[in-house]
């Protein structure tokens, strides 16, 4: 778990497509650099979010104690690489790092797990005063899984990073939205966030990793489980829903038994 406030860019140092070595775990890993102010509580095995995903730490480095170690690596699988943005990384790459929450933690963001839900694609930034705004369009045929949850004035990870939906625009499927119909979003970032997240040097056509705030998931299958449940009990869900508001304002109105 984590809370979206970045703690540190870091960069990428080496990229290997085929790690055989134990702590690349025979595929792809990644060592990033530049770090070493979050790495000196850091164990083997530790859960670590990068650009918003969430990743095992496979090794420390240098390897040999004492700390402070400077580095770490990662292994990424196919299935990461395919539902990320991570697979365009290169050497020298820069990334939003946080470590996972403990007891003493401060949430200034929002409860963020590190599950990449889709890629959007920054498709206008605009200059407002000292602040930048980015519109955003998730990846062709994924926005109807994303969009319900994007609200305005609502949370949204980015790149692992918890900023606030400053304009929506849902798309022909919920409403008017850009020529695709599947609509977009806009975030503004300060010049301070712009200065201390990798979206911050980002333009047009560049990828971002999303994550939905999963508040939203949870009460959506609440409602839905609450909402078949009266559907089974007998009757439509709408009609037993007027007939209840029916009822108490009858009895509001001291009409009632």
């Amino acid at each position: 778990m984590f809370t979206g406030i970045v703690e540190t860019i870091g960069t990428v140092s080496v990229l290997e497509k085929q790690d055989d070595s134990t702590s690349g775990g025979g595929g792809t890993s990644l060592t990033i650099t530049d770090c070493a102010a979050i790495l000196s509580d850091a164990k083997l095995g530790d859960s670590i979010s990068i650009n918003g995903t969430c990743l095992t730490i496979t090794a420390l480095l240098p390897p040999h104690p004492p700390p402070p170690h400077t580095s770490f690596k990662v292994g990424i699988s196919p299935e990461t690489l395919r539902r990320t943005s991570l697979h365009a990384l290169t050497p020298s790459s820069a990334l939003n790092l946080e470590r996972a929450v403990s007891a003493s933690t401060r949430m200034g963001g929002h409860f963020v797990q590190g599950h990449v839900d889709t890629v959007a694609t920054i498709v206008r930034v605009e200059q407002d005063g000292n602040a930048r705004t980015f519109r955003l369009r998730a990846r062709r045929g994924e926005a109807a899984r994303v969009m319900p949850y994007v609200v305005e004035k609502g949370y949204v990870c980015l790149d692992g990073a918890s900023l606030t939906v400053t304009r929506v625009e849902d798309g022909e499927r919920w409403g008017e939205g850009d020529e695709d119909g599947e609509g977009w979003w806009e975030v503004m970032l300060i010049a301070y966030t712009q200065e201390r997240v990798v979206m911050g040097g980002k333009g047009v056509g560049d990828e971002v990793n999303v994550e939905v705030d999963m508040v939203g998931k949870y009460v959506e299958k609440s409602v839905r489980g609450y909402l078949e449940g009266m559907e089974r009990g007998g009757g439509g869900v709408l009609e037993r829903l007027v007939g209840r508001m029916v009822e108490e304002k009858v009895k509001g109105m001291g009409l009632g038994r």
